[in-house]
């Protein structure tokens, strides 16, 4: 993994500070994309070339970051989190960044949020509450265009989804339905990828 890492771009010097002060004043910072994944999530951006991008799980703003890197000039990326606490670092890096116009951020239950969106996207990227994630695809795939992608972080969720589940782990049991609904869905194709803690890239198809 270091070497893989050592030859791969780095992260921009606005993602490395902003990295840095998620380390220093946020609960979870493990929580983070990082530079390796955020490079994979930012080039994933670049090829696709997305108008609009839904982001359900904010945190402190990276992964949006790394997604605005391949919007069209007239994109945007909706980004959803209800942690009000989180606001400020996210616009603190946000307003730095050269695509703080494209960047509209939505503050609530993304159960609810989502289902009140009138339009359709072009890159999703799932990273909220493993409970929901099946309930957050459900969602999206309608709002989901033709050959769009959806990805979907901590897939693998820390090894656990290969370990004898407790019945009172809610978390794995829901990540565990959530890779069985999508690698069995007829409407999508996709790969798990076995990078940090798992992201998997579904592909709408019909």
């Amino acid at each position: 993994m270091d070497y893989a890492e050592m030859h791969t771009t780095p992260e921009p010097e606005l993602l490395t500070d902003l990295r840095r002060e998620t380390w220093l004043k946020v609960v979870n910072p493990r929580m983070l994309s990082g530079p390796y994944q955020g490079r994979l999530i930012g080039l994933i951006s670049k090829l696709i070339r997305p108008k609009n991008i839904l982001e359900i799980g904010t945190f402190t703003g990276y992964a949006t970051l790394c997604l605005a890197e391949g919007l069209l000039e007239n994109g945007q990326i909706i980004t959803i989190d209800q942690n009000e606490e989180l606001v400020d670092i996210q616009q603190k890096y946000f307003t730095k960044s050269k695509y703080a116009h494209q960047i509209n951020t939505l503050l609530g239950d993304a159960l609810v949020l989502i289902s009140d969106l009138d339009m359709t996207f072009d890159l999703i990227f799932l990273d909220a509450d493993k409970q929901n994630y099946s309930a957050y695809f459900d969602l999206v795939i309608d709002k989901l265009n033709i050959g769009g992608i959806i990805l979907t972080d901590n897939v693998l969720w820390n090894g656990k989804v290969i370990e004898n589940t407790n019945p009172n782990d809610l978390d794995t049991l829901a990540i565990l339905a959530f890779n069985k609904k999508i690698q069995s869905n007829t409407r999508v194709e996709t790969i798990l990828l076995p990078i940090r803690d798992g992201i998997s890239i579904t592909r709408k198809i019909s």
